[in-house]
């Protein structure tokens, strides 16, 4: 069973400029996904699919493999991951290479951990799921939550009004960091998530979304705090 992992990372990053190998505690934080991609060996394959020349060559010196750049019609805002790994799945064929199974690591996950990478891949194997990511539980009930309409505050649900905390359903959000998939069903349907997807539950520790330079530092402590770093 070949495995591979996609490291998706282009170069046209908004919010933080050059995000996807910007210093993080001294290391670009590409690094990260990548040391656990190749530490956890879980893979045949570690690539790193990018438009960008110093992104491909950051990546190679940490290890990983870019066999070819990302096209232009999947290096844009509107290009979904999906498109991204489908491209890369076939650039593979056309040189040889096929994969049953295919891990999509996000280049600026530096909390994941190689424990959650084989629990995933084990759900992805053992219950025959289409595809499988991690997952993190709100820490307040999504159903007593609040609108602002008019400058007025509102309940979301009012019929949550007095409801027990206790007595209100679980919810949970994607954590961002990876995608399990079998590449044959991800070929036909495109979707990385499907009514056949499975879940692994991940702590508040180990999640931080990075999509500004307040992310990026609570990300850095968050690290420092698992890692016991001074």
């Amino acid at each position: 069973m070949k495995t591979i992992a996609i490291i998706p990372a282009r170069g046209g990053s908004k919010r933080i400029p050059r995000k996807n190998i910007k210093d993080f505690l001294g290391r670009p934080i590409i690094a990260y996904s990548i040391r656990t991609a190749l530490e956890s060996g879980l893979f045949d394959e570690v690539m790193v699919s990018t438009d960008d020349a110093e992104i491909a060559e950051v990546a190679t010196k940490l290890g990983a493999n870019v066999p070819f750049l990302r096209s232009e019609a999947t290096s844009d805002d509107f290009a979904t991951t999906a498109a991204v790994l489908k491209e890369v799945l076939h650039n593979y064929k056309t040189i040889g290479k096929q994969f049953e199974f295919g891990c999509c690591i996000y280049p600026t996950a530096p909390l994941l951990t190689i424990s959650a990478l084989k629990e995933a891949y084990q759900q992805l194997q053992n219950k025959n799921f289409d595809t499988v990511f991690p997952v993190l539980k709100y820490n307040y009930p999504i159903w007593r939550s609040l609108k602002i309409e008019a400058g007025k505050v509102a309940l979301n649900w009012p019929e949550h009004l007095n409801s027990r905390s206790q007595d209100l359903p679980a919810a949970y959000h994607d954590a961002g960091q990876f995608y399990w998939f079998r590449t044959d069903r991800l070929l036909n349907t495109g979707k990385l998530f499907t009514d056949n997807s499975g879940a692994v539950e991940l702590d508040e520790l180990e999640v931080q979304d990075i999509d500004n330079e307040t992310d990026w530092k609570l990300a850095e402590l968050k690290y420092k705090l698992i890692h016991k770093l001074a």
